[in-house]
């Protein structure tokens, strides 16, 4: 009888992959997880249950086929896994090291409350890599001659990407506009290397450079072009800008030098890290080097800050939070990692005031307490009297969130339809703008979101203008 390759959940105990030591990963910003042994792999794989009804997958933004890869994983088959898996996914090993497992696949195990779930973006990212290594990830290669159209994305980050890719496998002339020096937006820029490190996105680039997508870098729509002639130049224009609006805190004192935005933090983090000779890092500005830093928020950019604080230098990291560590929408791991990097979490507390004279020197916050619930349905924060209290701070991170900004001015659009969020408006059955032709997808859709969101919409926006595109080559005779 044949051995059982699955199901052994009740033998075999959860195991993710070796994780650095605190004080050794603290010091640098490799990733801090080490990949798993073809051999471990295959054992974590067999425990899937191979339920009749998936909820890893029903909960994976991109409907991932998981059981089915996690099978093939099990029995050796790690190929066809690899190709089963990027069937839906244009960057598996880039979801499996960011995207927050625990609250989408793996939370939704159905062997997690009494077995721990399987270690779906650890077997993940192995397939991937490990497909990279063999020479598996075939080159971009188009599957039919559309040459005659062409299209212009906006923005190279995940959802941009994700349709540039799928578009020039359609066999379109794909052109990606970003306004910064290298492609992969928030995943180059935003995100620390120790969770997403930069040759891992710049080889999904390298692969669609020379599979035939043109890339504009340092290209600024509304400086460079503007959106009607972006129009006039190609068949259909997707812009997948995301959203980078930082919100900011009303609170005394918020403009003192040393208050800076998590974006700018990263950002210059990243900038160095790749290389790069950034002033505002040197000058101490964007450095934690040395300094007593407070982030404030709970959110995945949060844990970022406060853990690229560490690695800078810090002399103290402090994360202040309004809600309660249950209640905090960041990544739960993320927060274990922090905290055993060093970083301190006030939980309940929000700033009030920053002070100093030049530059900020602390953070008067007060505790908070959760009310009835909102809208939401989560339970509103609220101020506990006579609760104040004052930490020093040389540097103050604001990792509060992300807005859109006002792509019809910078756009030189003032037609382009905007929600009351400032998220572009579509029709959600064509992912269509109110202007012909022009399609949006991504976080300047949804709202900040996950990068696993981004790319299942850019993957969803490229089918729409693939349709529409076929629509219009058919009038084409006609209208001749």
């Amino acid at each position: 009888m044949a051995e059982q390759k699955m199901l052994k959940f009740v033998s075999v105990t959860q195991a993710y992959p070796e994780k650095r030591g605190a004080d050794e990963r603290a010091g640098d910003f490799q990733e801090i997880y080490r990949g798993y042994a073809l051999a471990k792999a295959e054992e974590q794989a067999s425990r899937c249950s191979q339920c009749g009804v998936p909820f890893c997958s029903v909960h994976c933004p991109l409907g991932n086929n998981i059981p089915d890869w996690l099978k093939l994983t099990a029995e050796g088959r790690l190929e066809e896994a690899y190709e089963v898996s990027a069937a839906t996914n244009s960057m598996p090993e880039i979801c499996g090291r960011i995207c927050p497992q625990d609250r989408l696949c793996e939370g939704n195990c159905v062997i997690e409350k009494d077995f721990n779930s399987v270690t779906i973006g650890s077997v993940e990212k192995f397939l991937t890599d490990n497909a990279w290594q063999q020479g598996w990830v075939k080159p971009l290669v188009p599957l039919a001659d559309r040459s005659g159209q062409s299209v212009a994305i906006i923005g190279a980050g995940p959802a941009g990407l994700a349709a540039a890719e799928q578009l020039r496998l359609k066999g379109y002339n794909v052109h990606v506009y970003d306004r910064h020096d290298r492609a992969g937006g928030l995943l180059i820029y935003g995100i620390p290397g120790f969770k997403l490190e930069k040759d891992v996105v710049e080889r999904r680039t390298r692969r669609l450079i020379e599979g035939g997508v043109v890339f504009h870098l340092g290209f600024a729509v509304g400086r460079d072009a503007t959106l009607a002639e972006l129009r006039d130049r190609h068949d259909a224009v997707l812009v997948a800008t995301g959203v980078y609006k930082a919100r900011d805190i009303k609170a005394p004192g918020s403009g003192l030098d040393g208050v800076v935005a998590a974006l700018d933090y990263l950002t210059t983090a990243n900038k160095v890290g790749l290389g790069d000779t950034v002033a505002a890092y040197d000058s101490g500005a964007l450095n934690a080097r040395g300094k007593h830093v407070v982030v404030i928020g709970g959110g995945d950019t949060a844990m970022d800050c406060v853990r690229t604080a560490i690695r800078q230098g810090a002399t103290s990291v402090k994360c202040l939070y309004r809600r309660d560590r249950e209640n905090m929408p960041g990544s739960q791991r993320e927060v274990k990692n922090a905290e055993e990097e060093g970083v301190e979490f006030i939980w309940l507390a929000a700033p009030e005031a920053f002070h100093g004279t030049d530059r900020v020197e602390a953070v008067q916050a007060h505790r908070m307490r959760l009310g009835a619930p909102d809208a939401s349905g989560r339970r509103s924060p609220e101020p506990e009297p006579g609760s104040s209290f004052t930490l020093p701070a040389d540097m103050v991170v604001k990792a509060l969130g992300f807005d859109a900004e006002d792509l019809p001015s910078l756009f030189g659009t003032g037609e382009l339809g905007v929600t009351r969020w400032g998220t572009l408006r579509i029709d959600h059955k064509t992912q269509m703008t109110n202007l012909d032709g022009v399609f949006a997808a991504g976080d300047i859709v949804r709202g900040a979101s996950l990068v696993v969101w981004a790319i299942r919409d850019g993957r969803e926006a490229a089918a729409a203008m693939h349709r529409y595109l076929v629509a219009q080559a058919a009038k084409a005779p006609a209208a001749a």
